[in-house]
């Protein structure tokens, strides 16, 4: 566990829908939070677990991070532990925010949530609602009951267009997405199949993702060993063809962050001192990508032969 964590204690759990509990963390002094800007996430250690989980309260409000939590049927043990287990007053270790997921600044904005994707998005709106920024979002749950925040949205200055499948169907991703005003830039976060489905219809350098899951992708050729100095360490190791850097790292004794094993959260995100990734990560910007001088080391190799990592 990292050194530079916030320890916090569950201040209120609120259920904001069906199977969505929402959790308020506050300092136990009542001292004040880290900023944040909407799109930012916080690392939750539960369980000894670590999660990630999307701040969807009010950055103007230092006073606590609030996060929402589906109660996933296929919890690999992050939910079900916050929907079982926590209870206000329990202390719970988080990490200070990181943002992937920035808003920028545009002349419009398209937000496109699904289920549990609302939870970025809805800072989000409420920002573009404070910039005055022409906005629109459309929201799609599988029922009415199960879509959580409905009533924060609806007295913010944009039109909300909210989809149960139930009652509508999937999404009509045309309409919402066409035209696409001249400047805009669009947001969306959910399911997989949903944000492929809105990246298939996004002009280039218009979307902006945050993913649950990571695609399915298909790499071409047989991966090969290489070697990896940790330079903190003091270790240089033999990354195996089918073993990941982290696994290396981690057989090796050196404590790295990490959780999804994806390339989706950014947790195990290292800084490069030497050599040159293969990225293949989701996270990293093309700029990002070509700096070379961080990388995800989950799922991400070795394009030079040797790396060299300050871990």
């Amino acid at each position: 566990m990292s050194d530079n964590l916030l320890q916090l204690i569950v201040h209120r759990m609120t259920w904001e829908a069906e199977g969505v509990l929402s959790v308020e963390l506050a300092h136990p002094a009542g001292k004040p939070l880290p900023a944040w800007q909407p799109g930012s996430h916080i690392d939750v250690y539960l369980g000894g677990r670590i999660r990630q989980y999307s701040l969807c309260g009010d950055p103007r409000d230092p006073t606590v991070y609030r996060i929402g939590v589906l109660n996933e049927l296929a919890s690999r043990g992050g939910s079900r532990f916050v929907h079982t287990q926590l209870r206000p007053g329990q202390c719970v270790p988080v990490s200070e925010p990181r943002n992937r997921f920035a808003l920028e600044d545009a002349g419009s904005y398209v937000f496109v949530a699904g289920g549990i994707g609302i939870t970025p998005l809805l800072a989000m709106a409420r920002e573009a609602a404070r910039r005055g920024a022409d906005w629109r979002m459309v929201y799609g749950g599988r029922t009415r009951a199960s879509m959580a925040f409905v009533s924060e949205l609806a007295p913010l200055d944009g039109e909300v267009t909210l989809v149960p499948q139930d009652e509508q169907g999937h999404i009509d991703l045309d309409a919402a997405l066409a035209p696409l005003p001249d400047g805009a830039l669009v947001y969306a976060c959910g399911p997989e199949p949903l944000l492929a489905a809105v990246a298939e219809r996004c002009p280039e350098g218009r979307l902006r993702l945050e993913r649950f899951a990571a695609p399915v992708v298909e790499h071409t050729g047989a991966d090969e060993e290489f070697e990896v100095e940790c330079r903190t360490s003091g270790l240089t190791l033999r990354v195996g063809a089918d073993t990941s850097i982290l696994d290396a790292v981690e057989s090796a004794g050196i404590g790295v962050n990490s959780s999804c094993r994806d390339g989706i959260c950014g947790s195990c995100e290292t800084r490069v001192l030497d050599g040159t990734p293969d990225h293949r990560d989701f996270l990293l910007s093309e700029t990002e990508r070509t700096a070379g001088t961080s990388m995800m080391i989950c799922v991400s190799r070795c394009a030079s032969g040797r790396l060299v990592l300050d871990l």
